[in-house]
């Protein structure tokens, strides 16, 4: 197997025998981006010799982490002090953040090597799109907003990435991409250093190329203990079928899979129920776009204050409050949301994990759109974990991404059960 087909986990553990080093498995990856990357144009900003110079120091110090010497993808929304962030902006061309965001931080401590800062929709919102095709079709995009952290991992140029999630931004370029989407409890990781969008709803979300990746990260990021994330049979799993207000959205060969998974799971001896949310939920796709909306009026007010001529007239509309949300319905709709929280966590209390789709189907043809986030908006306003699991798709082959969903603050057993499902699920080899 070439080297840039290894998982991060299966990397370090040869790291950690001594079989393998940070710098020849970093090499096979850049050499990965730089016949890949003319076609995918996954990243933002690539600097090899940094790249080599962080595995070459922490090839000469004793290990760290189970994550030493690994390299890691970051979002170009995420502040890093050794590579610009710009947000794919023309506000920010050549910024240099002078500290590492929070998330980026803690990777480092660990040993990671920050291999470059992947591509993003402007400002992870809107504005100026990404030139990121999507590995499986280059017709087709990656999804967004986090396009080039699902591009990279999908393609094998890197095994781990950083990503954020407002609306979609995490689980549907995961979806779309075919790879391992963590969207945690809402707060659970830090978003300092992070460029907010809207604060009741931005999480750092987290992607990689097999369910034991994913572990990594979050043991890392201390979402998880490693006791936590012992095995867990499928045979017992209480699983809820749910396909959301928003169904009649899904393509039908998208409806078709969803249900084709629950049809493995219950074969291989998960218990499959379904969960129908109350009418109360309905609204809730709105309500998250106007909470999401109304974000942007004090997050780009400086950009639109600085250099009005230079930012895109989307930002305008929300710092203007074009969208006309008033007082009242602010408050409204953060009640709703929360209200539906505890509705939410009172309905699927008894179960393991509530599946759903990840995305409404494949990803679309061209760039120009990122896909729609119609099956991750209420997820996202209700703060709870989601992890898309790949391994279904249609009959082109392209990925159709199932998404697992549980309580908030239950992340470690959200992990525990993705893990379980993806040994059904996803049986493509090196997974």
């Amino acid at each position: 197997m070439p080297l840039w087909q290894l998982t991060a986990g299966e990397a370090a553990r040869r790291m950690a025998a001594g079989q393998l080093t940070s710098e020849a498995y970093t090499q096979a990856l850049l050499e990965r981006i730089a016949q890949r990357e003319p076609q995918v144009q996954a990243w933002a900003y690539l600097d090899a010799e940094c790249a080599l110079a962080q595995a070459r120091a922490r090839d000469r110090e004793p290990r760290r982490s189970p994550l030493h010497g690994i390299p890691v993808g970051v979002k170009d929304v995420i502040d890093t002090c050794d590579q610009p962030t710009q947000h794919n902006s023309p506000l920010y061309q050549g910024h240099q953040p002078s500290e590492d965001a929070n998330c980026v931080a803690v990777l480092r401590a660990a040993g990671a090597v920050i291999l470059g800062k992947t591509t993003t929709l402007e400002f992870a919102c809107g504005g100026r799109l990404p030139p990121t095709r999507n590995p499986h079709d280059l017709e087709r995009t990656p999804g967004g907003s986090s396009s080039g952290s699902g591009a990279a991992v999908a393609d094998g140029m890197v095994p781990l990435a950083l990503a954020t999630q407002t609306g979609g931004s995490t689980i549907r370029p995961a979806a779309f991409c075919g790879v391992y989407g963590f969207k945690p409890t809402f707060g659970r990781l830090s978003f300092a250093g992070a460029k907010h969008y809207s604060p009741h709803l931005d999480t750092i979300g987290l992607m990689a190329r097999s369910a034991g990746d994913l572990a990594l990260l979050a043991r890392l990021y201390r979402l998880a203990t490693e006791e936590e994330l012992a095995p867990l049979p499928v045979r017992g799993l209480r699983i809820a079928l749910c396909e959301t207000p928003m169904w009649n959205q899904a393509d039908p060969q998208a409806q078709a899979a969803l249900h084709a998974a629950a049809d493995q799971l219950a074969r291989a001896g998960a218990h499959v129920t379904p969960l129908v949310l109350d009418s109360a939920f309905d609204a809730l796709t709105q309500q998250q776009d106007t909470i999401m909306q109304d974000g942007g009026r004090g997050a780009f007010l400086p950009e639109y204050l600085a250099h009005p001529q230079q930012l895109h007239a989307e930002f305008h509309r929300k710092v203007e409050n074009q969208y006309g949300h008033t007082a009242q319905q602010m408050r409204d709709v953060l009640d709703a949301a929360a209200l539906r929280r505890i509705d939410f966590e009172r309905a699927s209390a008894d179960v393991d994990a509530v599946l759903t789709l990840s995305a409404p189907g494949v990803a679309p043809t061209g760039i120009a759109s990122q896909g729609m986030a119609t099956f991750n908006r209420i997820w996202t306003a209700l703060h709870v974990p989601c992890i898309n699991v790949p391994g279904m798709r249609d009959t082109n082959g392209l990925p159709i991404g199932m998404q697992l969903v549980q309580r908030r603050y239950e992340d470690a057993r959200l992990l525990r059960v993705a893990a379980s499902v993806a040994a059904v699920l996803d049986t493509r080899e090196g997974a």
